[in-house]
């Protein structure tokens, strides 16, 4: 059975001209968008709200738990046998109800007996939501990862490649090592994708059943796959190609065998946090040399004044130069009499308006707009970029159009190759050409409504397996930095030295999180840093995090994807303690780090301590805060009224501003893929 009859797809449904079956992407008309748009935004979310959509889950439920004691009087042997007849009734009904319930309760079991823990019903309730098409909004530490292997086994089962997609490399290999016994209790093959692997040793992964691979390296597999083949990505080319004795284009084959199925896990992250830019596929052109234009605009560029010379817009990192400026570069590159300073140096010769303004817009940004220790680090004598919604490195990127070059001759590095484009992609295009997506978050229900417009995934909301224990210990909005730290320092030594608590401190960035650390060293306080600097000890400091009297000190890498384990006694003592230092630009982050502490039941606390010249506020509130700021003056802190205020506007001037620049990506990667394409050239 084809994947086009077991999804019950219509067969327009399928992409012509493709290497291997994926869904086809139409761009919808305005009318179509306008209607996506009022029932995601208004009516699925009441309709959820008066139970729509929970009868199937929980009839689903109750089915697989009434079938517990049978499948428990079943052998190894049994058990498999039983999954072996359930996958024809799957393929035959289409994933329908009444077989998905009884073959969840066998993997239910067999996960018992092979990993030593069975699936929770609400792990149960996600895991049909998933296999449906559902993005599953579980609260964090409900046990997503372990859900996806149900719909995941069922999917492998009936045939179909399965991706379990995940926010990093360490995540993908962790989650595949563990999960990978249960699968191969049914003769399913798992494996990992990671940063390093070759052509050949991708292909051998994606060749297996289940897959786990970070959104990354999927992608750039995927735009690798498109551009070895050129032209000739159909079908028909690659069996003709084959009975001519050639491989592709470039000598090899695809890595991947299809878009058929995929589990995104921090599906929020994914959707909406990495997709502001596309993912572009360069090629390096070779190592340049630093020129005299570039050492000119870093010099000349610090000569310039804000608002005269410049605008500067930190909210959307962007530099616009004045137009007094502009002329002035134009009278002196047409040997005109003009004013310049006194310390500025001399144009070089021979160069054009446009490419002196690209370069000092590159200068100026690489001065005032990108920082080291917040947007990249230097490690190995390079830059590498930091991705500050999960605070890691990509060592692997690199920022276009000359930005990260100028960047390297800012901190005196030497200049890497200039890089060519040889495919673009955005997120919110590859997501759709699955044929059936599936997501799983504890943070989607600020952004379900764009969630489901541009991927066409509704979220349902998962009960909790068991009632929290999550004791909330306030906000305080301190004046300034100095007050923040001491505050933060104060809190840390209460709840981990008096009370004996492990406490986990979020900060925004690299430099925040080492600032921190000297004070607590300072201070007297044992503890870890876990950073960009430091993420190849993450396993290790996570296992630890959860001790008594344990203090860490975290960048985001610790809001996702971990789970801090308590240590035999803490719980008594109250847990796990969170600490959040600076709001983030998305509530949805705030809320991950805190889901750190109280997970599956077990007691924890937490508290916001930040400070009116935080980033958040100063740069996308800035007036608001000047009039929080007269409000504080002469008391310890901002009154939690105004705080709140000052928050959710800041919060929402960002997030809007993050949204139209996701807006406006997609619609420039359609608009470029339509060109393309009548050029007849693919992405």
């Amino acid at each position: 059975m084809s994947e086009t009859a077991l999804l019950r797809l219509a067969p327009g449904e399928l992409a012509s001209g493709r290497p291997y079956v994926e869904r086809e992407e139409k761009t919808p008309l305005w009318q179509d968008e306008l209607a996506l748009s009022l029932w995601y935004r208004l009516a699925l979310p009441l309709w959820r709200s008066l139970g729509g959509g929970t009868v199937a889950a929980r009839a689903v439920v109750a089915q697989a738990r009434a079938c517990a004691a049978e499948m428990a009087a079943l052998d190894d042997a049994g058990l498999r046998l039983r999954a072996q007849r359930l996958r024809v009734e799957m393929r035959r009904s289409g994933f329908g109800a009444a077989p998905v319930a009884r073959f969840f309760s066998v993997v239910r079991e067999a996960g018992g007996r092979v990993l030593g823990k069975r699936h929770y019903d609400s792990q149960v309730h996600a895991g049909w939501l998933l296999l449906q098409g559902t993005l599953a909004e579980m609260a964090t530490g409900e046990g997503k990862t372990y859900a996806a292997t149900l719909p995941a086994c069922a999917a492998a089962l009936a045939g179909l490649p399965v991706h379990v997609i995940t926010v990093n490399d360490y995540l993908a290999a962790r989650d595949a090592e563990t999960m990978a016994p249960l699968y191969a209790f049914f003769g399913l093959r798992c494996g990992a994708i990671v940063h390093g692997m070759t052509r050949e040793q991708r292909r051998q992964v994606y060749a297996g059943d289940i897959t786990y691979c970070s959104n990354k390296e999927l992608a750039f597999d995927y735009l690798r796959d498109r551009t070895a083949l050129g032209d000739r990505a159909s079908v028909l080319h690659r069996a003709v190609a084959a009975v001519a004795g050639q491989r592709g284009s470039s000598g090899e084959p695809t890595v991947l065998r299809g878009l058929s199925f995929a589990i995104v896990d921090e599906a929020d992250s994914v959707f909406i946090d990495e997709a502001r830019t596309p993912l572009i596929l360069s090629a390096t052109l070779g190592r340049t040399d630093r020129n005299e234009l570039t050492d000119w605009a870093l010099v000349f560029a610090a000569t310039l004044r804000e608002g005269e010379d410049y605008k500067l817009e930190r909210a959307l990192m962007r530099v616009r130069l004045t137009d007094a400026l502009r002329d002035r570069l134009e009278a002196e590159i047409d040997g005109e009499p003009t004013s310049v300073p006194v310390d500025a140096p001399a144009l070089p010769s021979g160069v054009a308006l446009r490419e002196c303004t690209e370069k000092l817009v590159q200068a100026l940004s690489a001065l005032l707009l990108y920082r080291r220790d917040q947007q990249y680090v230097i490690a190995e004598g390079k830059v590498q970029i930091v991705d500050e919604s999960t605070g890691r490195v990509m060592p692997d990127r690199a920022w276009e159009r000359g930005l990260h070059q100028m960047i390297e001759a800012k901190e005196g590095l030497e200049p890497s190759g200039e890089r060519a484009t040889l495919a673009r992609i955005t997120y919110q295009r590859f997501f759709r050409r699955y044929l059936r997506l599936g997501g799983m978050t504890g943070t989607a229900t600020e952004v379900a409504a764009e969630i489901g417009r541009v991927y066409r995934l509704p979220v349902a909301r998962v009960p909790l397996h068991r009632p929290s224990r999550w004791h909330d210990e306030g906000v305080r909005c301190l004046r300034d930095a100095g007050q923040k730290w001491d505050a933060v320092v104060a809190s840390v030594r209460r709840h981990a030295v008096e009370q004996g608590r492990p406490v986990l401190v979020g900060t925004r960035t690299v430099h925040t999180s080492e600032e921190l650390s000297a004070r607590l060293a300072a201070a007297g306080i044992a503890h870890v840093v876990l950073n960009a600097r430091q993420d190849s000890d993450e396993a290790a400091v996570i296992t630890l995090a959860g001790h008594r009297g344990t203090v860490t000190v975290a960048t985001n890498m610790a809001g996702r994807g971990t789970d801090i384990a308590l240590a035999e006694g803490v719980a008594a003592a109250g847990g796990l303690h969170v600490i959040l230092t600076e709001y983030h630009e998305s509530p949805r982050i705030d809320r991950q780090l805190f889901g750190r502490a109280a997970r599956q039941g077990d007691p924890g606390s937490g508290e916001a301590i930040v400070a009116l010249d935080d980033e958040l506020f100063t740069v996308h509130s800035p007036r608001l805060t000047a009039w929080a700021g007269a409000l504080a003056s002469g008391q310890a802190a901002l009154p939690p009224w105004a705080l709140a205020l000052l928050r959710r506007a800041a919060q929402s001037a960002a997030e809007a501003r993050s949204h139209t620049a996701r807006m406006a990506s997609l619609k420039h990667d359609r608009r470029l893929a339509s060109v393309l394409a009548f050029s007849g050239r693919g992405e």
